[in-house]
């Protein structure tokens, strides 16, 4: 069958166009979708066969974990085993956004998502998107970037095709994301904090939030 590729606006993301995605996120299926990034690949991140096609869709290695989309900061902490303050500071300060927290999981997640690592990489996106699909499907979903592993990254739904094909039963178009750069990734161990990406937010500003504030 080949891929499904369906419209669907940026700004307003129509109800209909969203429920359908999340009745195949629901089923198991692997949905590409756009972010304030890149485009991603979603699935139910609990739903273990759906966690196996993802890393089939991509010949991704199986010990990269998948990272996780979640639509709230409340959302998040319920796949953290222990919620460090150096994250709560910078997910208040810059979520939703292009920055990606990398923590200790929750025995609720399998470990399969983790990489088999017990880290698991979170991500509130600035887009509607996401966060309609999630509530639609009633929890989080993995945003790992929707290209085959060791190419690059996607920003429109045309270039998703030609690298996955027909590996995906369905994509949601929303034009071009206009992205140049990923989301920066942190990794937080306790109070450290480590920059395991630079991306689309510099590092100078995590520094100075992490220096100015602390958690509400």
């Amino acid at each position: 069958m080949p891929v499904e590729v369906l419209k669907i606006s940026s700004k307003a993301p129509e109800p209909g166009v969203v429920d359908y995605a999340a009745g195949f996120i629901k089923r198991g299926e692997v949905v590409g979708i756009p972010t304030d990034t890149f485009y991603g690949l979603s699935v139910d991140p609990f739903n273990l066969s759906a966690i196996e096609a993802v890393f089939q869709a991509k010949g991704r290695p199986e010990t990269k974990a998948l990272p996780i989309l979640v639509n709230s900061i409340e959302q998040a902490v319920t796949l953290i085993r222990d919620v460090p303050d150096v994250f709560l500071t910078l997910a208040h300060k810059f979520w939703p956004g292009a920055l990606t927290l990398v923590v200790e999981a929750t025995h609720r997640l399998p470990l399969k998502v983790t990489g088999n690592s017990g880290r698991v990489a979170l991500r509130w996106a600035n887009s509607p998107i996401p966060t309609a699909i999630i509530d639609a499907v009633g929890g989080p979903i993995t945003g790992t970037s929707a290209n085959l592993s060791g190419f690059p990254s996607c920003t429109n739904a045309a270039q998703i095709v030609k690298q996955l094909g027909n590996r995906l039963p369905l994509i949601l178009d929303a034009g071009d994301t206009g992205a140049v750069l990923a989301s920066t990734i942190v990794r937080i161990d306790g109070d450290n904090w480590t920059l395991a990406r630079e991306g689309a937010l510099p590092e100078d500003e995590i520094v100075r939030a992490l220096r100015s504030g602390s958690s509400p």
